[in-house]
């Protein structure tokens, strides 16, 4: 009996069974994803590329949201047909303001919701905002402080605000007219440095006041209120957001609309 050969044989046989049965294994795994609807997030598109919308699957959600970790008003987002810009973009960064207690209000008033959710055309543009951005500086990072905008929570904000109507209207949008916030066409947004630290534009978001208007830069420079670095990060920001398609408005530099009311009405419905 030839004792090295049985043992070769043997060796071999048993490779060939284990890779026989780690690629039945694969082909398992991948029909049972499948039969779940298993769809894998596109890829983060990096600065030297060519921007291109990345397609994605906004249909309804056929199962409980709660299953997925989608909550009810996400849901209803997605029903609307808006996506939730992570989907295409995952290094832009979400820290929803109206979720916590830091804002003007000092109110929690979206509860569960922690996703930044805008029309589809208007997130394609802020990727392309964020590819602009980390093409001059790689560590940086788009951070949305808000995006759509439920028109419930719109008259709940005007209700609890306490300043004259006239001065309200400065800083938040009539409900009974609709904000660009609420159809999804305009987010709020700053910048991040590699530590994750939001560049100092001079004021907090949601500050009410003339340090907090880009029309009112070069006068606060010259009273020593903003200081030229701090306009920089704004100009920055505005630059990048321009170039994407989105204009800026002067009371508030973080707020950026992709249109005008208007057209936003034509093209949209608001989100209730």
């Amino acid at each position: 009996m030839n004792w090295n050969w049985d043992k070769n044989r043997l060796h071999f046989d048993f490779a060939f069974y284990l890779a026989l049965f780690f690629m039945l294994e694969l082909v398992y795994l991948y029909n049972m994803k499948r039969s779940e609807g298993f769809t894998a997030l596109p890829p983060i598109l990096s600065s030297s590329e060519t921007f291109d919308p990345v397609k994605i699957n906004t249909s309804k959600v056929n199962v409980d949201p709660h299953e997925i970790g989608i909550s009810p008003m996400e849901q209803r987002f997605i029903d609307s047909g808006l996506v939730n810009i992570r989907w295409l973009d995952p290094s832009i960064k979400v820290d929803l303001k109206y979720s916590t207690t830091d804002n003007f209000l000092g109110l929690d008033v979206y509860g569960e919701l922690d996703e930044a959710f805008l029309q589809r055309d208007v997130a394609e543009k802020l990727v392309k905002a964020q590819q602009f951005l980390k093409k001059q500086y790689p560590f940086y990072n788009l951070v949305i402080y808000d995006a759509v905008r439920p028109r419930s929570i719109q008259y709940k904000m005007w209700d609890t605000i306490k300043i004259p109507a006239a001065e309200k209207a400065k800083y938040l949008s009539n409900p009974k007219y609709g904000s660009l916030h609420n159809y999804g066409a305009a987010v709020d947004i700053s910048i991040i440095d590699e530590l994750g630290i939001a560049l100092d534009m001079g004021t907090p978001y949601d500050y009410f006041g003339e340090l907090a208007h880009p029309e009112k830069e070069e006068q606060m420079i010259g009273e020593g209120k903003l200081t030229h670095a701090q306009t920089n990060n704004r100009k920055l920001l505005r630059d990048v957001m321009e170039k994407a398609g989105f204009f800026n408005i002067q009371t508030e530099w973080w707020h950026f609309n992709s249109c005008y009311r208007k057209e936003a009405a034509t093209r949209y419905r608001i989100v209730e």
